[in-house]
């Protein structure tokens, strides 16, 4: 969820003469001033092993108890509703922000889970997938994030698996852009609701943020079924992200996933 920090370890001598195009070159300029005010990436002595000591109101990272992602395994079968979606076409606009790839949301789509409604804000993506089910990891992963009026939040998570092409995500692809940190208006609005599985059976757990500050009490629900994506596809959004931007799976401790 819905990011990190790639740092080009190229200097500029070395990445003219391996003939890097000039988007390369912006991206690697961008991403070294994003470094300076996030402080933390999918690597290194930044990266996911060392957020919790990197500022303090990221202790969460290495003190939390409910982390997420997890592998998805022992799942309990229990009774639950089905989570009722209101849902409209309102992708705006996408940004490359160092971490994902996200596409902002217009107001007024809704879900509804056990009497409890929540309105999504964005959805991101994570290539290759951060939850993983008995220890598998999707070529890339959704997240559709929503916020209910208290500011509580839950995310639906989509596995992508290579196959037939999805159109809704060339909608995103044609309008990504080379300059981070800026909306970039899609220019045909994206409708979430065409990135869902026609079967919406899901496990459920409670967990956390997946990037810093790694905040608990995120109600999360991973669909069983994966959605198709063409390789070209999944390959054009892990190029604009530039680099894994998963971190790695959570302990479950005493926490139960259903299904």
């Amino acid at each position: 969820m819905k990011k990190s920090i790639f740092l080009l370890s190229l200097s500029c001598a070395l990445l003219l003469s391996t003939g890097c195009s000039s988007k390369e070159a912006v991206v690697k300029k961008d991403l070294h001033a994003l470094h300076a005010t996030h402080h933390w990436s999918y690597e290194g002595e930044s990266g996911p092993l060392h957020w919790g000591d990197l500022k303090k109101e990221y202790f969460m990272c290495k003190e939390g108890k409910n982390q997420s992602p997890v592998d998805i395994t022992d799942a309990r079968n229990i009774t639950k509703k089905h989570i009722q979606f209101r849902y409209f076409i309102g992708g705006k606009d996408v940004i490359y922000n160092g971490h994902t790839v996200q596409v902002n949301y217009k107001k007024g789509s809704f879900i509804t889970i056990d009497g409890h409604t929540f309105e999504l804000k964005q959805f991101h993506f994570h290539t290759p997938s951060e939850n993983t089910v008995n220890g598998e990891h999707f070529p890339m992963e959704a997240h559709f994030v929503h916020q209910d009026k208290d500011g509580n939040l839950a995310v639906l998570a989509v596995m992508f698996k290579e196959g037939p092409a999805n159109p809704e995500l060339d909608k995103i692809i044609a309008s990504l852009s080379p300059k981070m940190g800026v909306d970039t208006p899609l220019k045909n609005q994206a409708n979430a609701s065409a990135l869902m599985p026609m079967d919406v059976d899901y496990y459920r757990f409670n967990g956390s943020l997946t990037t810093p500050p790694c905040s608990e009490g995120v109600l999360w629900a991973v669909f069983k079924k994966p959605v198709t994506a063409s390789k070209a596809q999944i390959n054009a959004i892990a190029k604009e992200i530039g680099h894994p931007n998963n971190r790695p799976v959570q302990p479950i401790n005493a926490r139960l996933i259903t299904q």
